[in-house]
């Protein structure tokens, strides 16, 4: 009995809080210190997604784990909202934690409350992410050269705001030169930031795929493929032959095929015109997700 009523209490302090806080919107606001850098239970109704975030996906199987771990242990870590008009806010991060909360039904949810404007609302969500240990070497690589195209940062200044090594981050840049069906493949775990870097010292494209193929049917280790690419590149072996040239009409479109659907496609024609379309996928999720996109 005595619990229901501290939570009893705990709502109406939380009404009050709110109502006296509605109008603030910078530090310097009457009752902004009540709010601002305060860790408070805030309706997750209230919350809007973060249009910054730079993880563009999320694993729905992660999702449900973590909504069972919150289900039975509630939010360990708060997450970090900015402050909008009225009693509205904004996700910085923490978007894994929103989810799972809302798909387990909560109500509320524990938030580290700031407040910033757009530029510094991006920037706050770009480095907090970087900071974490989930994100795939192409999610980091996308957000650093988001820093560099949306906040105009050097990666001098980058490295700063990071801490990291400047040569780490041209490093991660770099991989965004791979063609995009290498891209996919180091995002869905296939090979590693080290094979990446390897492949990133092939000029040709064709050469690429072709080694990223091995790579997998051979399971090849770093060393290898960066053996490999050595040889490679001192001619000491040879390049596997060039398929057989599509018609141009295929070709325009094979790319942009692969890059909808987030796997290789290859497409093979016969003398007659006719052929095939093949699109690859890695599990029974991958392969929904694709079933859905050819609805």
């Amino acid at each position: 009995m005595a619990k229901a009523t501290k939570k009893q209490a705990l709502g109406r302090g939380l009404s009050a809080l709110l109502k006296e806080t509605a109008d603030v919107n910078s530090a310097e606001d009457k009752n902004a210190d009540k709010l601002v850098g305060n860790i408070v239970e805030i309706s997750i109704d209230s919350i809007d997604v973060n249009p910054f975030q730079p993880r563009t996906y999320f694993d729905e199987e992660a999702l449900r784990e973590l909504a069972s771990s919150i289900k039975e242990l509630g939010v360990i870590q708060p997450i970090t909202v900015r402050k909008l008009e009225s009693n509205k806010f904004q996700l910085v991060s923490g978007e894994r934690r929103f989810r799972a909360s809302k798909l387990i039904g909560n109500k509320t949810i524990p938030a580290y409350i700031r407040l910033a404007n757009d530029q510094e609302m991006l920037e706050m969500a770009i480095v907090e992410n970087i900071q974490r240990k989930n994100l795939d070497p192409i999610e980091v690589a996308l957000s650093y050269q988001r820093l560099i195209d949306e906040i105009n940062l050097t990666q001098e200044e980058m490295s700063i705001r990071v801490g990291k090594k400047r040569s780490t981050i041209t490093n991660y840049l770099r991989l965004l030169k791979l063609d995009p069906i290498i891209q996919t493949g180091m995002r869905d775990g296939f090979i590693s930031m080290g094979h990446g870097r390897a492949l990133i010292n092939v000029d040709s494209t064709i050469d690429q795929l072709n080694i990223y193929e091995k790579i997998l049917r051979d399971k090849l280790s770093v060393r290898q493929t960066e053996e490999l690419v050595k040889n490679l590149k001192a001619g000491t072996v040879t390049k596997t032959a060039k398929k057989k040239a599509l018609p141009k009409y295929i070709s325009e479109s094979v790319k942009g095929m692969s890059e909808y659907f987030g796997n290789k496609v290859d497409v093979t024609v016969n003398n007659r015109g006719k052929g095939k379309i093949s699109i690859s996928f890695t599990s029974e999720e991958d392969f929904n997700r694709i079933k859905n996109l050819l609805k």
